[in-house]
C-alpha cells in the first residue's frame, strides 16, 4: 500500500474523494455549500455585491486573514432564521455525504446570532435537525466562543451549551481574531468548561505567532491546537508539541487562502508529520475557500509529496484525535479498513 504518486496521475483526486474521511476543524458557517448560501442572499433581497453564485465565489477571495472575517461577518448576515440553519446544516450533510466525510467534530458560532434574537439552544437544535436528515454522518458539535465577543459572551455561551449535550454538544472551540484576543484573557472559561467535562480546543498558530499556541497550552490546557501553523517558528514549541501528543487540527488551503502561508509547497504540514507531531487534515471553512477537504489531500499528495500511506496515516490521527470513545475510534477505524479505496495504491491503477 506504500509508494508515491506521480504529479500527473489522474487517479489522485477521485480516490481522495473516495477515502473515508474524518473532518476535526470545520466551521458550519463556513462550510455552506455556495448554491444554499444564494438561495439564502436571494430569500433576504440579495446584496448588490454579488449578482449571482459565480459572483459570490469571487467575492470569496481574501486579501489577509482580517479580509477573511471581515466576509464571514457579511455571511453571517443572510443567516437569521432557525430554520435557515437547519436548511444550511442538511446541505453541508450532503456534501460531507459527497466526500466520503463520516465523522466530523463541527465548530458553530450561536454568539454571533444572540444579538439577532436567536437563542443558542434552538439554535443547535435547527442545526441538528439538518445534519440528522443525512444518514450515516455522524457530526458532533462544537460551540465556538468567539474570541472576539469577549470572555463573558463566552461565559455565557459556555453556561448554555453545557446543557445540549444531548444535542450532540461534545466540547468547545475559540475562533475569532487570534492577533487581537490572546488565549490567555480566556483561562478561566476554559478551565470552567473542562471542569463540566467538556473537551477544548482553540485557534492558535494562525493569525498569531508561537506564543498563541504556548498561551493555549500554558493557560487554558486545551485538548487540541486549531492549526498551529505558526509553531514551526519556534523549535522548543516543537519539540514540546512533539513529545506531548498534543493533537493538532491542521488545514493547509485555508492558510494558503487566507494568507497564513504563501503556498502549499510552503505549509509546514510535511514538517510536523516527519517529526511526529499528532497532526491532522481538515477543510475549516471549504465553501468560503473554494476547496473541499478531498482537495487537501490531493494538494498535500501533489505539493508536498505524501505518499499513499502517509495520507492513510493524516486519517488515522484524525480518528485518534477525535473526542470519540477509545471503543468508538476502533470501531471507526475498523469500518475504514473495510472501504475498497482503503487498500488501494492509485499510483499503480
Amino acid at each position: 500500500m506504500s509508494g508515491t504518486l506521480p504529479g500527473d496521475d489522474s487517479n489522485i483526486a477521485d480516490w481522495c474523494r473516495r477515502l473515508p474521511k474524518v473532518e476535526l476543524h470545520l466551521h458550519l458557517e463556513g462550510a455552506i455549500p455556495i448554491g444554499a448560501l444564494w438561495e439564502l442572499i436571494q430569500k433576504y433581497g440579495g446584496d448588490p455585491r454579488v449578482q449571482d453564485e459565480a459572483a459570490l465565489r469571487e467575492y470569496f477571495k481574501f486579501r489577509d486573514f482580517p479580509h477573511f472575517i471581515e466576509l464571514w461577518v457579511w455571511k453571517n448576515k443572510f443567516l437569521r432564521e432557525y430554520e435557515d440553519f437547519t436548511f444550511f446544516s442538511a446541505a453541508i450533510g450532503r456534501a460531507f455525504e459527497a466526500e466520503n466525510i463520516q465523522y466530523v467534530e463541527a465548530f458553530l458560532s450561536p454568539g454571533r446570532f444572540k444579538p439577532d434574537g436567536l437563542e443558542t439552544g434552538r439554535l443547535i437544535e435547527a442545526v441538528r435537525a439538518g445534519l440528522d436528515s443525512v444518514p450515516g454522518i455522524e457530526v458532533a458539535l462544537v460551540p465556538d466562543l468567539v474570541r472576539d465577543l469577549g470572555s463573558e459572551s463566552g461565559a455565557e455561551v459556555l453556561d448554555e451549551v453545557s446543557e445540549l449535550r444531548s444535542l450532540g454538544v461534545v466540547g468547545i472551540g475559540m475562533g475569532g481574531s487570534e492577533h487581537l484576543y490572546p488565549p490567555e484573557q480566556y483561562r478561566e472559561v476554559f478551565l470552567r468548561a473542562k471542569a463540566m467535562g467538556l473537551r477544548t480546543t482553540v485557534h492558535a498558530g494562525e493569525a498569531a505567532g508561537p506564543e498563541s499556541v504556548w498561551g493555549a497550552i500554558r493557560a487554558l490546557d486545551v485538548d487540541r491546537i486549531g492549526h498551529g501553523t505558526r509553531a514551526v517558528e519556534d523549535p522548543g514549541l516543537m519539540g514540546r508539541l512533539a513529545d506531548s501528543q498534543l493533537p493538532i487540527e491542521m488545514c493547509p488551503l485555508s492558510n494558503v487562502a487566507t494568507g497564513v502561508v504563501e503556498s502549499v509547497a510552503a505549509h509546514p504540514i510535511r514538517q510536523f508529520f516527519d517529526q511526529g507531531l499528532m497532526v491532522s487534515v481538515n477543510s475549516d471553512d471549504p465553501a468560503m475557500f473554494g476547496h473541499s477537504l478531498s482537495d487537501d489531500y490531493e494538494a498535500l499528495i501533489r505539493e508536498l509529496a505524501f505518499s499513499p500511506d502517509e495520507a492513510r496515516r493524516l486519517i488515522l490521527n484524525g480518528i485518534e484525535s477525535s473526542w470519540l470513545s477509545p471503543v468508538a475510534k476502533t470501531g471507526l477505524r475498523s469500518a475504514f479498513a473495510r472501504e475498497p479505496a482503503w487498500s488501494e495504491n492509485p499510483a499503480s491503477q
